[in-house]
């Protein structure tokens, strides 16, 4: 009772609300209702969608990137929306449905030809299976487009793959015409690896993990100053903190109830938290669904900034939860495996399981793990894993259920 007395919301109500996807907008304001004229702007709308400079790229890019790993194919009205709403800045990756979200983007783009040149088009590819070549191309005709703004290798770990063989393609690619910007994704070691990109002077953007339980760590602040020093556009992915564990904990209802009583949602309050930053160009967002589209749009377009007691929320809620979540240093918890075991992808596979509801994202890296990791992780000693882990994370149970759920 007390609770309900606080927030003005019964835990029952409050989940009541949060059942849709947590995405019920009160304040904030919808964006007008699917329109016949796509491009005529909506009269309701708060604003219009903000744009940022990416770095030394000179691209103006919308503060919301449409993530791309959703089946973009049959969800071809929501891509139409989305570029009525002022989203210009679109991503993909190979790796997404193996090639089907590219090859939904590029449906979109053969039949509205003229929107190709209004967006700003990512896509993306594993380094280490190589043939850059031939899966560029392969990405270009998937996306019947002659050229991608920004490509990226996606997911590294360390900035030794962007070695000199990825600098000297990313040349001869930008001279041919395929591609305008080169640049990287990180999951793990994030901080490292953008060190390490500032130390280089052919790398043009970056997107990186980052969210309201990151932005205050040192090692990051201290990475992002290098980069945007270096004039490296930046990206904020993996924006909502979610982890390898769904806590449903009081703290996040305590968080969600006051959030909703200001007028908007906790998960458009960490959206916020982000953008508050200058230097973060674009928040890349999988919305595959309209509901999630409206509500990250009328967040964006939104010029209420967040207050000192709100960050102070999501503070408070980082602390509360922080062994739910897994930060990606992987150069911590590896090296106490002996370097062979890949812990941080275990976590990661169970962050898209728990926390994105993404089975089959979650279940394609999980397959791709050693066998040890899959099959008998109960013989497996995580002690010093865990010991070194600077969350707290319970390594050994997340890994055990890991294999129950994802094999």
């Amino acid at each position: 009772m007390a609770e309900e007395k606080r927030t003005g919301l019964s835990r029952r109500t409050l989940m009541k609300t949060l059942g849709l996807g947590g995405l019920a907008v009160a304040g904030l304001g919808l964006p007008a209702p699917i329109r016949a004229a796509a491009g005529e702007p909506a009269k309701d709308a708060p604003g219009v969608m903000p744009r940022r400079t990416l770095g030394k790229t000179g691209l103006e890019v919308s503060i919301l990137n449409l993530g791309g790993m959703f089946d973009t194919i049959n969800n071809q009205l929501l891509l139409k929306q989305a570029l009525a709403w002022g989203i210009n800045f679109w991503d993909t990756a190979e790796a997404y449905g193996n090639g089907l979200s590219e090859e939904g983007y590029g449906r979109f783009f053969a039949r509205n030809p003229e929107a190709r040149k209004q967006i700003v088009v990512t896509t993306k590819v594993v380094p280490k299976e190589g043939r850059f070549d031939e899966r560029l191309d392969a990405a270009l005709s998937r996306l019947k487009t002659d050229y991608v703004d920004l490509f990226y290798l996606h997911g590294i770990s360390s900035i030794s793959e962007m070695d000199g063989h990825a600098r000297d393609w990313a040349e001869a690619k930008k001279k041919a015409g395929k591609i305008k910007c080169i640049g990287f994704s990180t999951h793990n070691n994030m901080e490292d690896c953008l060190l390490g990109a500032a130390k280089l002077d052919w790398i043009d953007a970056a997107m990186v993990s980052y969210n309201f339980r990151l932005m205050h760590e040192p090692k990051m602040q201290e990475a992002l100053a290098a980069c945007v020093k270096a004039g490296i556009g930046l990206v904020a992915m993996k924006t909502q903190g979610g982890g390898p564990v769904k806590s449903g904990s009081q703290a996040e209802l305590d968080m969600a109830g006051r959030f909703l009583e200001k007028g908007f949602t906790d998960k458009q309050a960490k959206l916020k938290a982000v953008w508050a930053n200058p230097d973060i160009a674009s928040v890349c967002s999988q919305m595959p669904n309209l509901t999630i589209l409206a509500a990250n749009v009328a967040a964006a377009r939104d010029v209420t900034a967040l207050a000192r007691e709100d960050f102070e929320t999501l503070t408070r809620f980082a602390e509360a939860t922080k062994s739910d979540y897994c930060a990606g240093c992987a150069s911590v918890c590896g090296p106490a495996m002996g370097g062979v075991l890949p812990v941080a992808d275990v976590m990661r596979a169970m962050m898209y399981y728990k926390d994105y509801g993404e089975t089959q994202l979650a279940r394609e890296l999980y397959a791709s793990l050693p066998a040890a990791l899959r099959e008998a992780p109960g013989s497996l000693d995580f002690s010093r894993a865990e010991a070194a882990c600077p969350r707290g994370l319970a390594i050994a149970a997340i890994a055990a259920e890991a294999a129950t759920l994802l094999a």
